[in-house]
């Protein structure tokens, strides 16, 4: 019998021992590391989230995070948020009496600081259920600050950096939009700032490629593809940042022409090993400008050229950009999510990765 979300009690209380056989099992979404695939799990790429399932009236969920803002929901409803929670626990009680699910998900980006997420936890053993059977469907999403839903739910475009902060949601951003439309798995790996092979202005520091072979950002931690994820579709949106402004005096490339040409190479390359990895999954190329869409659709045939014959460009403009930095708003998130919908409605077959 499922239970009610209805009627809680919530209360922030400082972290406590877990008493032992009481912390659930965890599903995870997106990328994060642990000693033993159990909680603790360390985390730092944005559309980080955690669920489980219990019985009875009371959940706690442990926090060791000094950076984010997580979305704490029951039975499919929010029913807390929590900024920056530190060493602190969130106790849930007065829920009805059955069987009940929960979810935190992660919805700031952590560029510079990882933090951890220390599970959930209930009052007696025999509160503790085994997880549900996984979705059927997964997908991933590899951007910039786009996909990261920088700023996106500001209402206007001249933030400062608390702002900023407080205003990015990545749970409204266009990939968990569509995720959630299909009822699929995801995985975020996006980056404000950064590019195929060029960051937002020429600024020193990774690409995207450079940091997706990373759990975390410390240059140390590989990353190793869970088993739950195989992807049916691979959405790409990389581009902006690398041509967002002319080519600098002491860069790399001594001019458009140049940068173009490693852009190109460099994303071909890029696919290629992820298609390695993903060999029945649908890689669809997104752009957001037209001034890009030429080098991505070439990039496109490119790839097809050498026998992918699962590779897709999709061109999605019209934006209000009426977030900060002028980065799309919830609704151009939107735009984007049913462009997406759309395009994978016209394609079924991906799903079974046909």
């Amino acid at each position: 019998m499922a239970g009610t979300a209805q009627a809680q009690k919530i209360e922030h209380i400082p972290a406590a021992s877990i008493p032992a056989g009481t912390q659930l099992p965890v599903r995870t979404g997106g990328r994060t590391t642990s000693p033993d695939g159990n909680p603790p799990f360390t985390h730092q790429w944005p559309g980080i989230y955690w669920e489980s399932r219990f019985r009875g009236t009371e959940v706690t969920v442990a926090f060791a995070d000094p950076v984010n803002i997580l979305h704490i929901s029951i039975d499919g409803k929010r029913v807390d948020t929590v900024a920056k929670p530190g060493n602190s626990d969130v106790r849930i009680s007065g829920l009805g009496d059955g069987i009940h699910e929960i979810r935190v998900e992660k919805a700031t980006e952590s560029q510079s600081d990882a933090a951890t997420f220390k599970g959930f936890y209930v009052p007696q053993q025999n509160d503790r259920l085994p997880l549900g059977i996984p979705p059927v469907y997964s997908m991933e999403f590899i951007g910039d600050s786009y996909t990261v839903g920088y700023g996106n739910t500001a209402g206007k475009r001249t933030c400062t950096p608390d702002e900023l902060w407080a205003s990015t949601d990545n749970t409204k951003a266009f990939g968990p939009l569509t995720a959630r439309h299909y009822g699929a798995m995801y995985q975020i790996n996006a980056f404000s700032g950064r590019g195929i092979v060029r960051n937002y202005n020429g600024f020193a520091g990774d690409s995207l490629p450079q940091l997706y072979a990373y759990t975390v950002f410390d240059g140390q931690t590989k990353y190793v593809k869970p088993d739950w994820l195989q992807p049916q579709i691979i959405v790409i949106a990389l581009g902006t940042n690398d041509f967002s402004t002319p080519v600098h005096s002491g860069e790399k490339w001594k001019n458009q022409d140049e940068l173009i040409a490693d852009y190109e190479a460099t994303y071909v390359a890029f696919v290629k090993s992820l298609r390695e990895k993903n060999p029945n999954a649908t890689i669809l190329l997104i752009s957001y400008d037209p001034a890009t869409s030429p080098q991505i659709s070439t990039v496109r045939d490119r790839l097809k050229a050498d026998g992918d014959g699962k590779v897709d460009f999709l061109e999605i403009t019209g934006f209000t950009r009426n977030a900060c930095d002028y980065h799309p708003d919830t609704d151009d998130d939107r735009k984007i999510s049913d462009a997406l919908i759309a395009f994978i409605d016209a394609h079924p077959g991906i799903w079974q990765g046909q």
